[in-house]
């Protein structure tokens, strides 16, 4: 893995000074304790097209999707990411069982791919890191 430079550094802080944003704060907080459904029924049940809680969602998914975008894509050092971005992990996890219905609905199945690729080889570096540090998130995040 590459050394993490000061770009990296610069476009972390700026990514976290977007998540500092009225609307973003706002989605964030509803998402991290509201958004928890585990099939299709309960995320339309939860979120129906055109709700506020269905703005919510696409705002805090397609953030994380953009900020992992930037890991795929060399643009931001991976480990730096992962060492500050946890955040983006619970929001797949909490999303990753309502995706693929979603996908098919959008007729996209790249949709959120940047996350859950990043998210993967998130869950991988934790493994290794510290072995049941993943799945032990995942039980306290209630994914």
């Amino acid at each position: 893995m590459s050394q993490a430079t000061y770009d990296d550094a610069n476009l972390l802080l700026r990514l976290y000074d977007l998540r500092r944003e009225e609307k973003m704060r706002e989605a964030r907080a509803w998402f991290i304790g509201h958004f928890k459904p585990k099939t299709m029924a309960e995320y339309l049940q939860l979120c129906p097209p055109g709700s506020e809680n269905n703005a919510r969602v696409r705002m805090v998914a397609t953030y994380w999707d953009m900020a992992a975008s930037f890991v795929n894509t060399g643009v931001l050092n991976e480990e730096l990411f992962y060492s500050n971005s946890r955040e983006s992990l619970l929001v797949w996890v909490r999303m990753r069982n309502v995706i693929p219905e979603i996908r098919a609905g959008y007729k996209d199945p790249t949709f959120l791919k940047h996350l859950e690729t990043v998210s993967r080889r998130f869950e991988e570096h934790l493994n290794r890191m510290t072995p049941g540090t993943y799945d032990a998130f995942v039980a306290r995040i209630g994914g």
